[in-house]
């Protein structure tokens, strides 16, 4: 499958072991490049899908100068909308928790964004999941946060851990792009190139 991609060297810009694994599932031949302190920042004028749709942009704009003429690059950027509010990775165990508590018995939004480039174009897109949220106790909060140290995920959660089995009550869309790559829309994507 995915024939049409041999004229290009897959690149995906990112270090998250989730993204590598739904990358490794599709079956296609890819290298990991990533560059330091790639900016992740945002205006405050944007909201939702905008921020991710932006950041992923960012981060593909990074690379530009580095980019070989038969490289495709994958960069994504992934964000927890709650109530108008972005919460992205947390900054400690406190922030952590606060976003835990304030996820704990609503539905949110995960939001990723996608952007797709080459030497000679780009391409982006996004996709949508609604989660919903069990109560949870501040004794589950805690054990989550203390055993698997959620920092490096937006909204201090990883659907695939511990947290999912226990408070996810329902997603509506792609799993996968709880995890952090909308990988099928990816696929359709990829197939048209």
């Amino acid at each position: 499958m995915l024939d049409n991609l041999n004229k290009f060297k897959i690149v995906l810009a990112s270090n998250s072991p989730r993204r590598k694994e739904l990358m490794s599932g599709l079956g296609v031949d890819y290298v990991v490049k990533t560059l330091p302190d790639v900016d992740e920042s945002y205006p405050d004028t944007l909201q939702g899908e905008e921020i991710p749709a932006y950041i992923c942009r960012e981060k593909a704009d990074a690379y530009k100068s580095v980019i070989e003429p038969d490289e495709l690059l994958i960069t994504a950027d992934t964000i927890v909308w709650l109530n108008g509010e972005v919460l992205g990775k947390p900054k400690g165990r406190e922030d952590a928790i606060n976003m835990l508590r304030k996820l704990s018995g609503t539905s949110h939004q995960v939001i990723t964004g996608v952007c797709l480039t080459t030497a000679d174009w780009q391409k982006s897109f996004t996709a949508t999941t609604d989660v919903t949220f069990a109560m949870l106790t501040e004794e589950e909060i805690i054990y989550y946060v203390d055993t698997y140290s959620p920092m490096d995920k937006a909204g201090a959660y990883g659907v695939q851990e511990w947290i999912g089995f226990i408070g996810v009550e329902s997603i509506s869309g792609s799993y996968f792009n709880v995890m952090g790559l909308p990988i099928q829309k990816l696929y359709k994507e990829l197939v048209k190139l």
